[in-house]
């Protein structure tokens, strides 16, 4: 019979074994054994082969990666309290994923509009072996071609992704898109904030079917769906509605075989579950959300069973190896980013957004009224830190929604407004406007000009538009102004990175970002391993730094 010393017997390195006995014998060499805090944790954070946790007479726990010797004199016997077999961030999510999109890793970088989420930034991730999508919301059909040819010219087999953004405001944008996307070839697309479907996602999907000569169906266009609502959630995990696919249909923008196998597959392969995310959100708990979308995911693939069920992944506050081994642990196939990547220097934004987000804090955020759909109410989360932009924009929506015309507003807040807060005088933006829409969307001129409150709505939403161009390409005078989407995300990866090299914002750069989390994740994920199999370590050994 194996002797055990006590449960909950302590090492003095930190690390102790709380079950009743160990699992066997360790036969071995006692010079290839680490007892040391340091060569400890060297081990754990390599784990490039599987580790032998073992106990000396003397109550000591050590890690080895050798079992037996062929020196006999140098052979000796300890207890054997786990074997912990060797874990890569490679491993971390659902491998069809990786399979897939080409990718090394189950972690993509999502959007950001206005191109904040840059051809340099999708093409970095792209070289590293992660998937980016190229944040297309905002942006003329001109300006997405010329990423379409830049990114596709430097990944030519991937991986990269195009956002499509749902645009009940400026529909002529949303099927524009999908009218490059089917041209050019890309075959991911990131859908965001959408509310339910439209016939512009449905035609991405259903364009990109085939059958096989054996009859299955291929799906070439992929769609990743970025919801925060279970309704939301439940239209991308069923097929395209007939409604939809039969209009479709009918005006020759698909097929009837296409409709037919759209009926077959749901309409997304991946559903990200976004919670208090920068930009777009609604502020949901990712604990809370998470599962519950998974539950959903499960309850549909039992009543529908697909034959590729639709992987489910996690965005919102991800921004440290804690948050992403938690989302893992969770179930999620992947994981997202988001306000981290704007804060690297491949986003195309300012230097000076750039360093006020390497300071903001996790309350160092708020929301504002979203200029895509202003008019509904929809809000964002941004910055408040260093900016105005949050109330000064909340003070234009109050305004709209008490004022039928720009007219009625009451003539000393009209001054106030065009001298402190538009910069500009009403005439002078409208005419701007009309310029500004009639490449974009002429269709909202016409319907602006015979509604006065349609029309101060576009003047307010220019505002809330230039606002994050300001940003983006750090206008001089308007820096109080800036509209900087960013989560609390942002100020747990300050946090995290205090006093390392990503404390300065010109040290960060996306892959390095993206790895630092993934390595760091993979570490805990062994601690946590450890732990399971009754060896705790001192809280000591849970803090993970930034590698050089």
């Amino acid at each position: 019979m194996i002797a055990s010393l006590p449960i909950e017997s302590a090492s003095r390195n930190g690390i102790s074994y709380q079950l009743d006995r160990p699992m066997a014998k360790w036969f071995g060499s006692r010079q290839t054994v680490t007892f040391d805090e340091s060569g400890i944790r060297q081990l754990l954070e390599s784990a490039q082969e599987p580790c032998f946790w073992v106990r000396d007479a003397q109550g000591r726990i050590g890690i080895t990666t050798s079992f037996g010797t062929s020196d006999l004199s140098q052979l000796c016997s300890m207890e054997l309290l786990a074997t912990q077999p060797p874990f890569q961030a490679e491993q971390f999510g659902d491998p069809s994923f990786r399979k897939v999109y080409g990718t090394r890793y189950n972690y993509m970088a999502g959007a950001m509009a206005n191109g904040i989420a840059s051809e340099e930034l999708v093409i970095a991730l792209g070289k590293a072996g992660l998937l980016a999508s190229f944040g297309a919301g905002g942006l003329v059909p001109s300006r997405i071609e010329r990423a379409i040819d830049t990114i596709q010219q430097a990944l030519p087999n991937g991986p990269y992704a195009f956002n499509l953004i749902h645009s009940p405001a400026e529909e002529a944008l949303e099927r524009e898109a999908v009218n490059l996307y089917l041209k050019k070839g890309v075959t991911i697309i990131e859908a965001s904030a959408f509310l339910s479907l439209t016939e512009h996602v449905v035609r991405y999907r259903a364009a990109g079917l085939h059958r096989r000569p054996d009859g299955s169906i291929q799906v070439i266009n992929r769609i990743i769906a970025k919801v925060s609502r279970l309704e939301v959630a439940t239209v991308f995990l069923k097929p395209a509605p007939d409604t939809i696919l039969q209009k479709l249909v009918e005006t020759g923008a698909i097929t009837s075989e296409q409709a037919s196998m759209a009926a077959d597959v749901p309409m997304a392969d991946d559903i990200t579950v976004e919670a208090d995310s920068g930009g777009h959100t609604d502020k949901r708990s990712l604990v809370c959300l998470l599962p519950a979308i998974l539950s959903l995911r499960d309850q549909l693939q039992d009543e529908t069973p697909y034959t590729h069920p639709v992987r489910i992944g996690a965005a919102g506050g991800i921004s440290t190896p804690e948050a992403v081994a938690g989302a893992f642990a969770m179930g999620a196939a992947y994981v997202v980013t988001g306000s981290i990547n704007q804060g690297c220097r491949e986003a195309g934004t300012s230097d000076h957004v750039r360093a006020v987000l390497a300071q903001v804090n996790m309350t160092d955020v708020m929301m504002a009224p979203a200029a895509d759909m202003f008019e509904m109410g929809v809000k964002l989360q941004v910055a408040k830190k260093g900016t105005l932009f949050g109330l000064r924009a909340q003070k234009l929506y109050d305004l709209y929604n008490a004022h039928p015309s720009w007219e009625a507003i009451p003539e000393q807040e009209r001054m106030n407004l065009e001298k402190t807060l538009l910069g500009e005088s009403f005439d002078a933006i409208w005419s701007q406007c009309l310029t500004f829409f009639a490449e974009r969307d002429p269709e909202q001129i016409t319907l602006a000009t015979a509604n006065p409150k349609r029309k101060m709505a576009l003047v307010f939403r220019w505002y809330l538009g230039l606002s994050s161009v300001w940003a983006n390409r750090g206008v001089a005078g308007r820096e109080l102004d800036y509209q900087i989407w960013c989560g609390p995300a942002m100020g747990s990866f300050n946090q995290w990175v205090k006093g390392t090299r990503l404390e300065s914002w010109q040290n960060r750069r996306v892959a390095d970002v993206a790895y630092q989390l993934l390595n760091g994740a993979a570490y805990l994920n062994r601690v946590q391993y450890l732990a399971m199999m009754g060896i705790h370590l001192d809280s000591s050994y849970r803090k993970v730094s930034v590698t050089a």
